[in-house]
């Protein structure tokens, strides 16, 4: 009986400590790329080359994606299917001269929504200060104590990502 207190006590407080977690994140990273404002959207905002930058795409080569609506419109989207990416779609919300915002859906391995939201920047002699962030609900308990592991591998992503970018854009 002693051993299902202590299971109970152990679990109480997982959960308190969960329920303390944020409950939300937020991820923002930056680069300059020697393009100008107007290409570096261009690559952003057009989902067909979405695959060609983006870390989890491009884990999943053998992913299905689908493509559909017009480039750099609000419902354009890029849906995937995949073994190691699962399932989901970022589809164009809005735009405007300096941002595109989408909306992130992830249906598998476990459904949560996220904020796609990019800047781009005027910088230096015809380059492009682009900003990419990142935000969602951490659900409780299970997502909130991985926020911290979260955290970290998306800040790793975008940079990763925010570089292939780089790499697309200032190798035409």
């Amino acid at each position: 009986m002693t051993v299902v207190y202590i299971l109970l006590g152990i679990i109480a407080i997982i959960l308190l400590i969960s329920l303390l977690m944020p409950s939300r994140y937020y991820v923002e990273k930056s680069a300059i790329i020697k393009k100008t404002v107007a290409e570096v959207m261009d690559k952003v905002g057009n989902l067909n080359f979405y695959s060609q930058w983006n870390p989890w795409q491009m884990m999943d080569p053998t992913a299905k994606a689908t493509i559909t609506g017009v480039p750099k419109t609000p419902g354009h989207k890029y849906a995937w299917e995949g073994k190691k990416i699962g399932i989901g779609s970022l589809r164009v919300n809005s735009l405007d001269a300096k941002h595109i915002h989408f909306d992130l859906e992830f249906i598998k391995p476990w459904s949560s929504k996220a904020k796609d939201n990019w800047l781009f920047e005027e910088w230096g002699d015809g380059e492009c200060k682009v900003t990419w962030q990142n935000s969602g609900d951490l659900p409780w308990p299970v997502a909130r104590l991985m926020g911290p592991m979260i955290n970290k591998q998306l800040h790793h992503q975008f940079e990763v990502g925010l570089g292939n970018l780089k790499k697309m854009c200032e190798g035409e």
